[in-house]
């Protein structure tokens, strides 16, 4: 079985054709294989690293050097990419479920015909091949549940006979590690991993009941469950992201989605032009300020020589003041200089007079020297904030309001020193209490398009868009303001370097990855949860460029109608049996109800907890997204058949017609799965009448040309 299994997905005839690039998400994936291999940092918020640095690994193995152009479906891969290596490690780890399920439904202690049953619906079911085939993640998540599971089954069987053994404690550690994978590939193997939390939570519910445990042992066995299904992933996750963070340790093409500190602990970029800065903050600094929010846009404090109009469009006046701005560009007009309200100098004393936490300073615009300013007049866009504006005295009863107090959010002592980089301030007006605030709506045409930036008053709390950083940092050297205009346009070099720790870097990256809006616009081959189920979708991943061979995920009818009829009769089954056990009738044997129920809690429960969640999400959601929970109930189906062979089915001729309609519909499985072989392989070209037998539902896309 797993000589098929290796022919059908990991042979090299197979894996390195075609030569295109498949679907939309090789263009994806391959993007992210090609910045490992140059180690650029990227930011992917659809999951955690270890599923991209397996493809990478495949493309290393390859000798892949990452220079290939991922834009499109259909380009044609050059001879540098080594195609069958890039898409080795989905392949073999879709060919190892095979076995994997033979095992799963061995464990669980059913028959031999019914663990080569589930092995071979794996085998020649559609979909898993085709997601297989290619430079995908479903393979790798699937193998990593299905390897969860065995390892949880094969500590409960040695549990029995020989625990705390050396093999007892090897299946209990894989269980947690592959378990850790399984998130660690997609965030979707979370749901596998609390299911085998839950299973294990009533095992060792179990265990502190049984009295023949001393208690001593059923401690033993608590902690060792605790730390090998609890701890050990823990350990793992922060693993996959520590070698992620390592590989990629030059400046990409995310960086400003991330905080400076950490643009700077990367080689190139921000760390190029700040590295060596002076790291306190002293008065007579040039800085610029970037809001820590960056939404919509990263963004740094400016302010230009335009002045607010007189009136705007709804009729309001300003103070005609001059803009202050939030600009998502490098500009020589984002320097501002931290000013000491008691003194006229603009340089900085030696030695250095800090600036600390609970300071008065102020800060002025350092190529027009008007000093940051708010006061009583509403903002532009937003009535209910303050405008802020570099001061102009127009000789009018509007005085200077320039006064601020640093607030510094991330201090660690009541006398922090103001940080370069490293510390999240805020600047609080001392007359009016307001805090200065990124409201993230962009001016219109008279203020250049760049984010309205206001004085926030009536602040519910903490939040980002009122804290900023220092990211550009020297000491100014110049009171004259024509030469002091030479050093802002000049570059900063200093000796001081400063370096972010690995858990200050993974927290940000993870808050990233879970806060960064991915696209959730509506794709063409997009569906719902209840498309799935019945199959009433497919994905068009390829088509060749000049004949009608083409590729796509779309799965073998039979298996999905036959899968999901299983739950419901399993379902149906246990209820009709759990009434009955109510009323004292033992339909099953002891021995035979445990391994059905334990059978109906990870397959029928790894299902459930594979599908159902889908419905509560608000993202693009795709067919692919339902294969994981698809395994599972395949794994379900010869178990039922098994069950109703056994239980149901009273004298040996009824066996007997059971087990011939069995064999006839794994004919017709195998069957289907020839049928729709062109469509998984994308090796032969059809007719436009064959393609058209082929469309069997309405709703599949089966792509014909309109030249043939």
């Amino acid at each position: 079985m797993f000589c098929w299994a290796w022919f059908l997905r990991v042979s090299p005839l197979h894996l390195q054709l075609p030569r295109w690039v498949t679907s939309f998400d090789e263009v994806y994936y391959g993007q992210y294989v090609s910045f490992y291999m140059k180690r650029l940092f990227f930011l992917d918020g659809s999951g955690p690293p270890l599923g991209h640095m397996l493809l990478a690994l495949g493309g290393y193995l390859g000798g892949f050097d990452g220079n290939f152009l991922w834009n499109r479906i259909g380009a044609e891969y050059s001879s540098n990419v080594p195609v069958w290596s890039l898409r080795l490690l989905p392949a073999l780890a879709g060919a190892l479920s095979v076995p994997m399920a033979y095992q799963i439904v061995w464990e669980l202690r059913f028959s031999h015909c019914a663990a080569m049953g589930a092995a071979l619906l794996v085998l020649i079911e559609n979909a898993l091949i085709t997601q297989a085939r290619l430079m995908l993640l479903e393979s790798v998540l699937i193998f990593f549940n299905l390897l969860a599971m065995l390892s949880y089954l094969k500590l409960c069987n040695s549990q029995k006979h020989r625990p705390f053994s050396l093999s007892w404690w090897f299946w209990l550690t894989l269980t947690g590690v592959a378990c850790s994978c399984a998130v660690g590939i997609k965030y979707m193997g979370v749901f596998t991993y609390l299911l085998v939390l839950g299973v294990a939570a009533v095992h060792a519910w179990h265990l502190i009941g049984d009295r023949t445990l001393s208690n001593v042992c059923v401690l033993c066995h608590l902690l060792a469950r605790a730390v090998a299904l609890l701890v050990i992933p823990v350990i793992m996750y922060l693993l996959f992201f520590y070698v992620h963070l390592v590989l990629l340790c030059r400046s990409g093409p995310h960086d400003q989605i991330m905080s400076s500190a950490f643009q700077a602990s990367l080689e190139g970029g921000l760390a190029r032009i700040t590295q060596g800065q002076p790291l306190e903050v002293a008065y007579g600094s040039q800085v610029t300020l970037r809001n820590v929010f960056g939404k919509p846009v990263p963004c740094w404090l400016h302010s230009h020589q335009n002045t607010y109009p007189m009136i705007y469009e709804n009729g309001r006046g300003s103070s005609h003041q001059q803009q202050v701005t939030c600009y998502p560009f490098k500009d020589v007009n984002n320097w501002w200089i931290v000013k000491d309200p008691g003194r006229h100098q603009l340089v900085v004393n030696s030695p250095p007079r800090p600036v600390r936490h609970g300071d008065i300073v102020q800060l002025v615009h350092g190529m027009t020297t008007r000093l940051l300013n708010t006061h009583d007049v509403a903002a532009p866009l937003s009535p209910h904030s303050q405008e802020v504006s570099c001061y102009i005295d127009y000789n009018i009863s509007m005085p200077a309001q320039n006064l601020w107090r640093l607030d510094i959010v991330n201090r660690e002592s009541s006398t922090e020193v103001w940080k370069t980089i490293l510390s999240e301030v805020r600047f609080v007006h001392v007359n009016t209490s307001a805090i200065l605030k990124l409201s993230g709506a962009h001016l219109p045409d008279w203020g250049f398009r760049q984010l309205e930036v206001v004085g926030e008053k009536l602040s519910p709390g903490y939040h980002e868009s009122m804290v900023w950083n220092v990211e550009e940092h020297r000491y100014g050297r110049s009171q004259e303001q024509k030469e002091r205009e030479l050093e802002l346009h000049s570059p900063t070099q200093m000796d001081l370097s400063r370096n972010l720790s690995f858990m200050a870097r993974f927290s940000e990256l993870q808050w990233r990855m879970l806060t960064v809006r991915s696209d959730d616009s509506e794709h063409k081959y997009s569906s719902t949860p209840l498309d799935w189920v019945t199959l009433d979708t497919n994905i068009a991943y390829w088509l060749h460029p000049t004949t009608s061979a083409q590729i796509h995920l779309l799965g073998n009818i039979v298996i999905w109608a036959s899968a999901s009829l299983a739950t419901v009769v399993y379902v149906l089954l246990l209820c009709w049996y759990l009434l009955r056990r109510r009323r004292s009738i033992c339909d099953l044997p002891e021995d035979s109800w445990l391994r059905w129920v334990l059978a109906g809690a990870l397959c029928a429960g790894g299902w459930a907890v594979n599908y159902l969640p889908f419905f509560l999400m608000e993202k693009t959601l795709f067919l692919y997204h339902y294969l994981p929970a698809l395994t599972f109930q395949i794994l379900l189906l010869p178990v039922v058949l098994q069950h109703i062979s056994d239980h149901l089915c009273r004298s040996q001729l009824q066996r007997s017609l059971f087990s011939a309609l069995v064999v006839a519909w794994y004919s017709c499985a195998c069957h289907v799965f020839n049928t729709l072989r062109p469509l998984t392989y994308g090796d032969k070209s059809l007719s436009p009448g064959e393609l058209r037998a082929l469309r069997w539902k309405e709703s599949w896309d089966i792509l014909i040309r309109k030249h043939q």
